[in-house]
């Protein structure tokens, strides 16, 4: 299974990241998403799974949830939008990839090789000099690897 990870679009989706995203059978979008055309713009591509970051007000954020813990061909996935609010274990809850937004830093990470942290990064307006990405999570009998995608 192919999930296109996505952060930080602050209002804009940009068409190359609309390309990069097809083909994916899922989306997740970890938060400050910006506008509700972003969603809709992700749901045509494929199922959408979305949380709420520190920017997403009003009511067409209201039921977004702040975190998401999903399970996808047997690989346990916790979604939230700044990593510094993880307050447990991943592994002991048996959690294999968390993934969070926020920095606008684009990072792969294995962590005593049991959980896979990944950040999209932002791909929505640049930040300082920070890149333009997303990432693809391909989660295959139960291992879970991700490769991050260079926009800009």
């Amino acid at each position: 299974m192919r999930i296109g990870v996505i952060s930080d679009t602050h209002g804009l989706l940009r068409p190359e990241a609309l390309a990069s995203l097809e083909g994916c059978q899922r989306i997740i979008h970890a938060g400050d998403i910006g506008k509700p055309s972003v969603l809709a713009a992700l749901r045509a591509i494929a199922s959408l799974d979305a949380i709420r970051g520190n920017i997403d007000n009003g009511d067409w954020a209201q039921g977004l949830p702040e975190y998401l813990e999903l399970d996808h061909n047997g690989v346990r996935i916790y979604v939230l939008h700044d990593l510094k609010r993880l307050n447990f274990d991943p592994a002991a809850r048996g959690i294999g990839v968390v993934i969070s937004g926020h920095s606008h830093k684009p990072a792969i990470q294995r962590r005593d090789d049991k959980v896979l942290y990944l950040n999209p990064g932002s791909a929505g307006p640049r930040r300082f000099k920070l890149p333009i990405s997303l990432a693809l999570l391909d989660i295959d009998s139960g291992q879970a690897r991700a490769e991050l995608v260079m926009l800009g």
